[in-house]
């Protein structure tokens, strides 16, 4: 992994031909992005280029797609940094390898448009794109470089589930809120000797119940990389309650599953054209609870809670780091890559690498060693 260079701004051999930036944001929201685009835009400016914004995604290329290309100037992306969510729009379903095109009967055809956006970039005379964005988005940044696309990635997800970078910007946020919201059930759980399930995001990585299951004390912690024996939660709770502690507090993620079983599924109206997602798990954990124990079980699903709000000062910190790290990418001319976390410094690493493989809890880990030390359960 070669360290992005240090130098904050200046014309040099490499960057010399670079005149005009486009950043766009990708996938599901997380908190930062806002600090990324005001970091690039910034630094960018400061090397004397000009910058724009694609908007929604890679959707403002597209003359037939909600969006437009935006300018970005120093006193547009003034006092942003603290903002959630991104004043350039975001969709997870715009992959233009597999855009979406209406026909004139109304009925749906997937169209590859990369050639679309490869003229775009052309006839707009782009000299380079930092698209920041979670795994499914890197994916598509990887393949458009592939086809020649000048590309500088930024790693943002709330799961913090991407290969090549200590941490992605967002997560922390996500953990905090978690964190938060553990934290104030543990009051009226206790005062009404109840069991609450907490459910978090986290489809194939547990990061955020983690973090959060350990730092807001829930006596049980469920994650995907760890497959759980409800009967195993059931005595946990039940130890409780025999040593006077009539509450207990679970936290599972999204994507958590059974010994032997499978992750639950949201069910979609029949006919429907939506796909069926992750969710659901925190009811189901609760009326198991309540049928094998006999306690009162209440769930709570935080959902796109932990996306929303303003960055923590982590996350903001990260966030503005990654984006002026991208801009020192793009002078160097370092395409293809992804600027990632390897404390104490930011990366550049190929994008390749950096969505070949999710990034999963490792269960050797010393954060499950320390809830298990503190007897935390994790079902199994």
């Amino acid at each position: 992994m070669a360290e992005t260079r240090t130098e904050p701004e200046g014309s040099t051999a490499a960057s010399e031909g670079i005149r005009r930036l486009a950043i766009n944001t990708g996938g599901g929201d997380a908190p930062g992005l806002n600090a990324v685009i005001r970091a690039a835009v910034l630094a960018a400016s400061r090397r004397g280029w000009e910058i724009v914004g694609i908007e929604n995604g890679y959707a403002g290329l597209f003359p037939d797609a909600p969006g437009d290309i935006v300018p970005l100037t120093p006193s547009d992306v003034r006092g942003i940094t603290h903002l959630g969510g991104t004043i350039l729009g975001s969709t997870n379903r715009g992959n233009p390898m597999d855009w979406p095109c209406q026909l004139s009967d109304g009925t749906i055809e997937r169209r590859d448009r990369s050639q679309e956006v490869l003229a775009a970039f052309e006839r707009l005379e782009l000299d380079a794109l930092i698209a920041i964005g979670g795994d499914g988005s890197l994916r598509i940044a990887a393949r458009m470089a592939s086809l020649g696309l000048p590309v500088v990635g930024v790693p943002k997800t709330i799961d913090n589930d991407l290969a090549a970078t200590t941490v992605t910007f967002g997560f922390h946020t996500a953990a905090e809120t978690a964190t938060e919201a553990i934290g104030r059930l543990h009051s009226t759980a206790e005062s009404h000797g109840r069991v609450f399930v907490v459910e978090v995001m986290g489809a194939t990585a547990g990061w955020i119940a983690l973090f959060s299951g350990v730092a807001g004390t829930a006596d049980v912690i469920l994650i995907p990389e760890i497959p759980y024996d409800i009967a195993k939660v059931c005595d946990k709770i039940m130890e409780r309650e025999r040593s006077g502690r009539r509450f207990s507090i679970v936290c599972v993620a999204e994507g958590a599953k059974p010994l032997g079983g499978e992750v639950t599924m949201k069910t979609v109206p029949s006919g429907s054209e939506r796909q069926p997602r992750l969710g659901g798990i925190g009811d189901q954990l609760a009326q198991q609870i309540a049928e094998r124990t006999g306690k009162e079980t209440r769930a709570l699903a935080l959902g796109h809670l932990q996306r929303g709000g303003p960055p923590t000062a982590y996350d903001r910190l990260i966030a503005l780091r990654f984006g002026a790290a991208a801009v020192r990418c793009v002078a160097d001319r370092e395409f293809g890559c992804m600027v990632a976390l390897d404390p104490p410094h930011v990366l550049a690493v190929p994008l390749d690498d950096a969505v070949r493989e999710v990034k999963t809890v490792p269960i050797d880990s010393d954060i499950i060693a320390t809830a298990r030390a503190l007897g935390t359960s994790f079902g199994d």
